[in-house]
């Protein structure tokens, strides 16, 4: 994985990419690349806060190396990532918690996260050296998921992520595949601890950062601004 900058909108802009090269399959929710499918690289983009363009999957095609690979963007500043490893998974997270929010949500609730000027988004990356079928795939997309809210939860945010979170799962093309990706499987339990761990020293960060140290929020609270 490396960092580099660009400047785009007269702003300063980090961006992570790891380059797997061929031989790796992913899933992904990223709105480049997502789906399963062979892909070779990861983009995560710090992008302006209010982004507005409409042709976001061409701007992080622009960005990547070429080839097929998986982008993901978010306003949170990406050279504050976060990494950890468990038993041979390595997990890295940018972490922006400006408005976290709860997954189900009333039907008329006004959402925050549209408002300009909102800094936030949970994107994670996770590679593991075993190769999965699609359906330990997904159920291992399911486990870094519950492994974020779970950290959340434990650090006092009010929410099970933001309203824009993306992860992307990279494992090897080749080799027996797992069966299982779920919390209580061996290569989703060690999943699972290594997104937790990195979470949740991302959302400890963030709090140092932005928010009142004194004061935890809790689910009776809302969003915070």
């Amino acid at each position: 994985m490396r960092l580099t900058y660009r400047t785009e909108e007269g702003t300063r802009l980090g961006a992570l990419l790891w380059e797997f090269g061929p031989g790796w399959r992913m899933i992904s929710s990223a709105v480049l690349g997502g789906g399963i499918g062979e892909r070779e690289w990861v983009l995560n983009a710090q992008v302006v806060a209010g982004y507005a363009r409409m042709d976001p999957i061409e701007h992080l095609t622009s960005l990547g190396p070429g080839g097929t690979g998986v982008g993901m963007m978010t306003a949170a500043s990406v050279d504050r990532y976060v990494q950890a490893s468990d038993g041979g998974v390595d997990a890295w997270a940018t972490v922006g918690l400006r408005v976290p929010t709860w997954a189900a949500a009333p039907e008329d609730a006004p959402d925050p996260e549209l408002a300009p000027v909102r800094v936030g988004t949970v994107n994670i990356v996770v590679a593991l050296p075993v190769a999965m079928t699609d359906a330990a795939l997904v159920n291992l997309v399911m486990t870094v998921t519950e492994a974020k809210a779970q950290a959340l939860a434990e650090t006092g945010y009010a929410g099970t992520g933001t309203a824009s979170d993306a992860v992307c799962v990279a494992v090897p093309s080749d080799g027996p595949q797992e069966l299982f990706g779920g919390p209580r499987s061996e290569w989703g339990a060690r999943a699972a601890r290594a997104v937790h761990t990195a979470i949740r020293r991302g959302a400890e960060a963030w709090r140092q950062r932005h928010l009142t140290p004194e004061r935890h929020l809790t689910p009776e609270d809302g969003p915070r601004p």
